[in-house]
């Protein structure tokens, strides 16, 4: 399978896992990513300016109707749900909260499989909550491939296990774990296109 987007969502505890995650890619990763990191509404764009400073990945926070270019990090904004559209570009939103949450993680994986079908990896990371289930649920359907953190190592475990017990996700790792799997899908992606 051939995968062309990365979507993850994440919630209490997301900052530190997804440093962990992201610093852990390496350069050369080829997959565009998308993340819902539920944050509070009045904060800036810290979190992207900190992680693009120590990754090896461009990260940046998402614009409204930018193209989704690959080996790039986009961050949704505070207080906007953060879409994908027909045509690989991002959309921004102030429509209401979903599960009191804005952005939200159901609302950027269930953009993504409308444009991605089966194309797409959905990971879900800790939180004290249960977005993101539903849509792993629909990346599982549409024929994805789904992932979810450990709940024992999450710094909450509420919205992994809540994707389990709904989506029964294809993994279930630690994040050196998510992290190593997605290096190993990015290299067998990039060596079948160059043999």
């Amino acid at each position: 399978m051939n995968y062309k987007a990365i979507v993850i969502g994440a919630s209490t505890g997301g900052f530190y896992a997804l440093k962990r995650l992201i610093t852990a890619l390496p350069g050369g990763f080829e997959f565009p990513i998308l993340i819902v990191q539920h944050i509070s509404s009045n904060s800036d764009n810290f979190m992207a300016r900190y992680l693009d400073g120590i990754s090896k990945l461009t990260v940046k926070e998402a614009d409204e109707k930018e193209a989704i270019l690959p080996g790039t990090v986009y961050i949704a904004p505070p207080n906007y749900h953060m879409l994908v559209e027909e045509n690989f570009t991002i959309g921004l939103s102030t429509e209401e909260k979903i599960r009191y949450a804005r952005p939200s993680i159901d609302v950027l994986f269930e953009s993504a499989v409308y444009a991605y079908g089966n194309q797409l990896i959905g990971i879900v990371l800790t939180g004290a909550n249960n977005d993101g289930s539903e849509g792993l649920l629909a990346i599982k359907k549409a024929g994805g491939l789904t992932i979810v953190q450990t709940p024992e190592q999450a710094e909450a475990d509420m919205m992994p296990q809540s994707a389990i017990d709904l989506a029964k996700p294809d993994h279930i790792l630690p994040i050196e774990g998510i992290a190593a799997l997605l290096t190993s899908l990015n290299n067998n992606q990039k060596n079948s296109i160059t043999t």
